[in-house]
């Protein structure tokens, strides 16, 4: 920064030059309508860009989420396009960052906000359990918590024990909260444009390892790009997909494959590699679960694996299985299995050995079609 440019203004008004004063922000413009190759990084960008255009009570704040726009670049430019008062930074507190979340959005704003990892989510879980989940039930509906939790989550970046968790079914098991995971860019900016505008409080984890591409578990092979994928190709402006509802990304006959987030395209690799024809459903929502579309399935092949990163004991699965169990069981032909990580907190030497990858997927498919199958992978 010259000192051409740092004015006497600059010097009494606590802004730093380089930030943008709200006092002379530019006036918030959604983009124009259009189609556009994203990745995810980009998809939820453009998201936070058209939502807080088009509504003043938006804001976005997090560690380093303001100025630097975000460790993984989501939220950058929001600051320089919307003004300091509605991106900015806050201090290393999830606990704090939540909390003043759960009151602006008693007063009327909508919060976005960022914890910088899922791993660092836990100092917020007692005031996303017991403030957020639970406002609109303890005031009789006079105030709710319409605020959006979102965090990276998951490995398959060398994040070892604490940046590559998968806490997703803590929160699954709160009444009161939504758990959205999107696994691809045009998911991605639907879901939480969706996030935004919903009333409760939503968590909204972003596979980490999908943010530059849709990676399937093979990682010897290059990295593929977001644009050469029909799910990467992204409205600029503005659309909903509607939370509760699942993609089915793969039709098939033999056996139905439940995933979310990076799972999806290591269970998509991991048919093809078994050379089963497997029907491939991504959740995309686990709180509220789109168990119709699930039950379908199900009912049509009479086979059932389940696959997710997160360890395998007490893992989002098990509630799977179980309702998979209670509403298809005159129909299964197999047991159900689960491809899962293990348990064990995530080893930073063995990273491929504890990630679910297509050759565990591809095992599963063949055991539950021999019908030797063990119940767990």
């Amino acid at each position: 920064m010259s000192e051409q440019t740092f004015t006497e203004s600059d010097r009494t008004d606590a802004v730093e030059p380089d930030m943008v004063d709200q006092n002379r922000a530019p006036k918030s413009e959604a983009p124009t309508s259009g189609v556009q190759p994203m990745n995810m990084i980009q998809a939820l960008n453009s998201a936070l860009h058209v939502k807080m255009a088009e509504d003043p009570n938006v804001l976005s704040f997090g560690e380093d989420a303001g100025y630097f726009g975000g460790v993984f670049r989501v939220t950058d430019q929001l600051q320089q396009k919307h003004g300091l008062t509605r991106s900015f930074d806050a201090p290393i507190s999830e606990c704090g960052i939540v909390a003043a979340a759960i009151g602006m959005g008693s007063y009327g704003l909508r919060p976005v906000v960022e914890i910088q990892f899922a791993d660092y989510i836990y100092p917020a879980y007692d005031q996303i359990v017991s403030e957020a989940a639970k406002l609109r039930y303890r005031s009789g509906g006079q105030f709710t918590a319409p605020i959006v939790v979102r965090s990276p989550y998951g490995g398959g970046i060398f994040g070892g024990q604490t940046h590559s968790q998968s806490p997703e079914s803590l929160f699954t098991h709160i009444a009161g909260l939504k758990v959205v995971i999107p696994s691809n860019p045009y998911d991605a900016k639907g879901l939480l444009t969706a996030a935004i505008e919903d009333d409760d409080p939503v968590i909204f984890l972003e596979p980490k390892r999908l943010y530059n591409g849709p990676f399937d578990g093979w990682h010897e092979k290059p990295v593929s790009p977001w644009k050469t994928q029909d799910l990467a190709q992204v409205p600029t402006g503005k659309y909903i997909e509607p939370i509760g509802k699942a993609r089915i990304m793969r039709e098939g006959s033999d056996v139905t494959i439940l995933c979310y987030g990076t799972m999806v395209w290591v269970s998509l690799a991991g048919a093809e590699h078994a050379g089963v024809d497997a029907e491939v459903i991504d959740l995309r929502t686990l709180v509220p679960l789109d168990i119709e579309t699930i039950e379908a399935s199900v009912k049509k092949t009479g086979r059932c694996v389940i696959v997710h990163e997160a360890p395998k004991t007490s893992g989002y699965g098990g509630e799977l299985s179980a309702l998979v169990q209670e509403r298809c069981f005159y129909h299964l032909e197999a047991p159900i299995t689960r491809v899962t990580g293990w348990d064990t907190p995530y080893p930073h030497a063995f990273e491929w050995e504890y990630f679910p990858g297509p050759q565990r997927v591809s095992d599963a498919l063949k055991s539950v079609m021999s019908g030797q199958n063990t119940g767990a992978r």
